[in-house]
């Protein structure tokens, strides 16, 4: 019996010793931090009854606040939260909260901070000033449990078209609707002012097969109260990363709203057969002093200097320090939730090099784990410098150690155009030379290839792509000038209008023939401009709005731009998935004159009906002829136009070819 009763006292005794232990502890290092393996924090609800957990190790007390409303009003209630270990604060609230609204406050240092949602809230209110308890099984369209990813083989099968939620559909001439609002891509049959189709109609006819959406988180630099002054801003300020931004919605006030549109935008687009790209910018964050991320767990989710100051490779005041447990653990189980609850199906990551190769990897692992057609690609280089050390950033150059991660190919853009410093300088699609080697380092994607020399390409001097899947192609996109501004400002003198517009298809025609994976900016296709301005993050819709009726005055390069995209979504010898392949088809011809490049695709390429295929570029401004392998040719792209059953035939071992122009020829 003495036995038993020291047997419980012990238990006893182990027990108030552990409830003792789980009080938070001061930490020598942010790497000493517990790192918390769970994926329930924020809340998780149920009619019953909603538990929340904050992660926050170094909190001396926290707060949960109850509300009404998503702004203003009277706090219904304050509870204290428990701490429970591995840094996590919890409280179990046995009534249904569906419909209120939530703030967290920690005491740090002796200070209670702010009130702010927590860091990984997945509905807000307004503005995200509070969380939203929401069922998540409300926010679903009727017929979502059937929508499904349109097919995808390879990821250089991928056309991507780079669009902004609001300039999409805001022009007056749009003919839709939801302006500025997602719901605009569930819109069918819209037209511009003289009866031609616009929006998601549009997109179907031209052939771009991923829609990548420029950040449509919510973000802070929008007053979602105030969406009657149309204020513009990009969204490369976040502010809730797992929630979709409200002034895209209806009714920014309604949490599930905003959810519920979002999810209608994915399942049009899938419906119309093409994928939705999500533009990802957990790099850095806005006013870092405000954010959730300070006020929970206050210097963790950021890098600092060797003063403590904080670093800012993101040139935003900031930059997140993916390399610690738990700002990888965030960012990966972010990326999960966009892909498990709205069927998004890639990512664009914004400055990817200031997070580490580790994480980078890691996220493809586990979003393989979802769906391993899921295409991840970034900017593969930093605003500014970083102390992250340089071997283990994810710039462009150790895109090789991140299998299934691409980067963006700057060589081939200002190759193309001319660098982004000076508007006025050309490249190789206004007729400046020096870019030979360049191009043909873009045509092959950046993979090794013996027949071009990497001591002239004008940034790369080695080739840092392990698969041609590892290259995003592109000529211009929402950063600095779009194409059509960039070529009136630097295009030679004297140019006329009709040659600028060769130029426009000479730099596409490259980015849309090249291996890779190509990229445009949306509404180039109807040669849209932005009236000379370099950086229009924040310009107002007359700056930035796709004007639908240029689509009627440009016409031809249109119907250009859309033959470019029949032509390499019907012959995969323009999209070989492996270097191997491409090494093995692929054949540079010597030319003998500067600005121009040209290649054969041999052996029916990739499983092409086309056995034998001639690209040949010439950026000159005037016709050259060029010796070629003489065969019973047939002409399907002469630079002006596009027939995949061919133009006209052509067996002569010299070729006659237009200036500023593109020809593609084919042997079956």
């Amino acid at each position: 019996m003495k036995f038993k009763h020291l047997l419980l006292f012990t238990f006893t005794l182990l027990a108030m010793m552990t409830a003792c232990n789980k009080t938070p502890q001061k930490y020598n290092s942010y790497y000493e931090y517990p790192e918390y393996t769970g994926n329930d924090l924020e809340y998780v609800y149920s009619p019953q009854q909603t538990t929340f957990k904050l992660w926050s190790p170094e909190a001396e007390q926290v707060n949960l606040h109850l509300y009404n409303q998503g702004l203003g009003g009277e706090r219904l209630n304050t509870l204290n939260m428990e701490y429970v270990g591995e840094g996590v604060w919890e409280i179990t609230i046995k009534e249904d909260l569906k419909g209120k609204f939530y703030t967290f406050q920690i005491m740090h240092e002796g200070q209670w901070l702010s009130e702010s949602v927590g860091a990984y809230a997945k509905a807000v209110g307004v503005n995200a000033v509070r969380g939203a308890v929401i069922d998540f099984a409300d926010t679903n369209p009727e017929g979502w449990e059937n929508d499904i990813r349109p097919a995808q083989k390879n990821f250089t099968d991928i056309i991507l078209y780079e669009v902004h939620v609001r300039d999409f559909s805001v022009s007056p001439n749009s003919g839709m609707k939801n302006k500025g609002k997602f719901l605009a891509f569930t819109e069918e049959g819209t037209k511009n002012s003289y009866g031609q189709a616009t929006g998601i109609d549009h997109l179907k006819e031209l052939g771009v097969t991923h829609v990548h959406l420029l950040p449509a988180f919510d973000y802070n630099s929008i007053d979602e109260t105030t969406l009657e002054k149309n204020l513009y801003n990009w969204g490369y300020d976040p502010a809730s990363f797992n929630a979709p931004e409200g002034s895209y919605s209806t009714n920014p006030y309604d949490p599930i709203c905003r959810i519920k549109e979002f999810k209608q935008m994915v399942q049009s687009l899938h419906k119309n057969g093409m994928r939705v790209i999500m533009d990802v910018v957990y790099n850095h964050t806005s006013k870092w002093e405000e954010h959730p991320f300070t006020l929970t767990v206050p210097g963790y989710y950021y890098r600092q200097n060797a003063d403590g100051s904080y670093s800012n490779a993101s040139g935003c005041g900031n930059e997140t320090a993916s390399e610690r447990a738990m700002v990888r653990r965030y960012i990966i189980e972010s990326l999960k939730h966009w892909v498990n609850e709205y069927h998004v199906d890639g990512f664009r990551f914004d400055l990817m090099a200031i997070h580490d190769i580790t994480t980078m990897n890691e996220i493809r692992k586990e979003l393989d784990q979802i769906d391993p057609t899921l295409f991840i690609y970034g900017e593969g280089w930093t605003a500014a410098d970083s102390p992250l050390p340089y071997e283990q950033r994810a710039v462009k150059q150790h895109v090789n150690r991140m299998p299934g991660i691409a980067v963006f190919s700057d060589d081939i853009r200002d190759g193309l155009r001319g660098g982004w410093a000076d508007a006025k300088t050309p490249a190789f699609a206004c007729g400046n030379q020096g870019y030979d080697e360049t191009i043909k380092f873009g045509a092959v994607a950046a993979t090794p290839h013996d027949s071009i020399h990497y001591g002239l390409v004008n940034y790369s001097h080695n080739p840092y792509a392990a698969q041609p899947s590892q290259v995003i192609n592109y000529v211009s996109c929402h950063d600095d000038m779009c194409l059509n501004d960039k070529i009136s400002y630097s295009a030679p003198y004297g140019s006329t209008p009709q040659e600028m517009r060769k130029y426009n298809r000479l730099a596409q025609s490259i980015i849309l023939l090249s291996q890779g994976v190509p990229f445009i900016y949306a509404g180039e296709e109807i040669m849209r401009n932005k009236q000379g301005v370099h950086n229009t993050y924040q310009s107002p819709d007359s700056i930035n709005q796709i004007n639908w009726d240029f689509k009627h005055k440009e016409e031809p390069m249109f119907n250009y731009y859309k033959g470019l995209m029949a032509l390499r979504n019907a012959h995969p010898a323009f999209r070989m998935p492996t270097t191997q392949m491409l090494q093995e088809n692929l054949h540079f011809l010597y030319t003998g004159q500067a600005c121009v490049v040209a290649y054969t695709i041999e052996n029916n390429a990739n499983g092409d009906s086309w056995n034998r295929i001639l690209v040949v570029h010439n950026g000159n401004r005037h016709v050259i002829n060029l010796n070629i392998p003489q065969d019973n040719w047939t002409v399907a792209c002469n630079g002006e136009e596009v027939k995949l059953n061919g133009i006209f035939n052509w067996n002569k071992n010299t070729l006659p070819v237009p200036a500023s122009s593109t020809m593609v020829l084919f042997r079956k």
